[in-house]
């Protein structure tokens, strides 16, 4: 691996990151960094807002944002273990910022209302496409706040049979199936009723992305760098899709065991 290998003129602020380091935080089929990079250029961050990073793998993209933006991640994720991500948090020199976290996406320990945003990177697709999910995420962002993803997925819904190129491919894995459209997003969001879709789009020349990362961080795996090759961003590529809370969104909280009856009183004696 030479040290351009992972440069990319699109990513400037990732570029200053090591490819050592990313390759070693890597923890999925796509470069969070990248990711998260193109992400946040259309989210509004700010120094200390409080941030979700959903499935955050190997908490790159955690450590990125506190880095880059200021603000506290709770890095967020059940399959990775949260020990070794401390080490990275630590090394990165970003302990006051980044805090590991291990959880499942659909009983989160986190209070209502209590993150500025939700992020999440190349993972949504794995808990995020059923009817009820959306309505379970949004009740710990505040409302006006953002729940933003960046992952791969197609330009447009496939048809019942897919293409041949990516027929053998998609069948080696059925969580492929998962993935979808940005247009299939806004619609499914959109229709909620809970936030107001302000992004969904394509990434300009995604799968040469898609393709560099893979030929970087996985040479062996021939069978997703030739489809990606054969495809060559027909049907496949990277996509970013950002909601914001409704102010006034009707939110179902039946599966919480005892509902909440706080009510404020004075802390301390007159």
């Amino acid at each position: 691996m030479t040290e351009s290998s992972l440069v990319n003129n699109r990513f400037p602020r990732s570029n200053a990151y090591s490819p050592e380091w990313i390759m070693s935080s890597a923890s999925g089929g796509a470069n969070s960094v990248w990711l998260t990079e193109w992400l946040a250029e259309i989210l509004e961050l700010r120094p200390g807002m409080k941030l979700l990073d959903l499935g955050c793998g190997r908490a790159a993209s955690s450590i990125f944002l506190a880095r880059e933006f200021g603000v506290q991640v709770w890095a967020t994720d059940l399959w990775f273990d949260p020990y070794e991500n401390m080490l990275r948090i630590r090394d990165a020199g970003v302990t006051d910022g980044v805090y590991p976290i291990k959880a499942n996406a659909r009983d989160l320990p986190f209070a209502a209302e209590f993150f500025d945003a939700v992020i999440s990177i190349d993972a949504f697709s794995y808990v995020g496409t059923d009817d009820h999910y959306l309505n379970y995420l949004a009740r710990f962002v505040k409302p006006l706040g953002t729940i933003a993803i960046a992952q791969a997925g197609f330009v447009n819904e496939l048809d019942k049979e897919p293409p041949q190129h990516l027929d053998e491919w998609l069948r080696s894995e059925p969580l492929l199936r998962s993935m979808h459209s940005p247009s299939w997003w806004r619609e499914h969001w959109g229709r909620s009723g809970i936030v107001d879709v302000v992004n969904a789009e394509m990434m300009l020349n995604g799968w040469q992305c898609w393709l560099d990362w893979h030929r970087t961080i996985a040479p062996d795996n021939h069978l997703e760098i030739q489809t990606i090759e054969s495809d060559r961003g027909e049907n496949l590529g990277y996509l970013r899709v950002v909601g914001q809370r409704r102010a006034n969104a009707n939110l179902d909280y039946t599966n919480i065991l005892i509902p909440s009856n706080y009510t404020a009183a004075p802390l301390l004696r007159q």
